[in-house]
């Protein structure tokens, strides 16, 4: 019966250490929970800012797409124009071309007025001037279309020169 009683003190008090180590782990795990549930939380946290990050930032381009498609279009809406502006000059000088160059061979045959020549060599260098006026804005519509994408080039340089 003693060997009972002292299988029986054993048992117990290995069950007691088994208690025991069981207790610390439940202890360690709890803390270890705690501390991967913090880490969790804060990478969900971390997750969400990311995202409205990632949202605003797909805003600003959208909005920037959105604001350099109408500038692209109002700028094909100002060529387009400017373009059939200068088709019809251009036509009207070659018809103007094409009249004087009737009165002068009228003059030639003696049947042309010299005042009605002069009027229209005046009317021609007026049409020159106007077609001049319109390369001129032709070009100054193409300088303005390509000084911003000029700056956005320069724009990198200087950043790298300030770095």
């Amino acid at each position: 019966m003693s060997d009972i009683d002292g299988l029986q003190q054993r048992l117990t008090a290995a069950m007691d250490r088994i208690a025991t180590g069981l207790g610390g782990l439940d202890a360690a795990g709890a803390d270890e929970t705690a501390a991967l549930q913090a880490a969790l939380e804060d990478e969900r946290v971390a997750n969400a800012q990311l995202t409205e990050r990632v949202r605003k930032l797909s805003d600003a381009q959208a909005a920037a797409t959105a604001e350099a498609e109408a500038a692209a279009d109002a700028a094909r809406a100002r060529v387009e124009e400017l373009d059939l502006e200068l088709q019809r000059l251009r036509k009207a000088n070659d018809q103007l071309r094409t009249s004087n160059a009737a009165l002068r061979a009228a003059n030639e045959e003696g049947v042309g007025e010299p005042h009605l020549i002069n009027t229209s060599m005046m009317a021609e260098l007026e049409g020159l001037r106007a077609a001049r006026a319109a390369d001129v804005a032709e070009a100054s519509s193409i300088i303005g279309a390509l000084a911003p994408l000029l700056d956005q080039l320069d724009a990198p340089e200087e950043e790298d020169a300030d770095a």
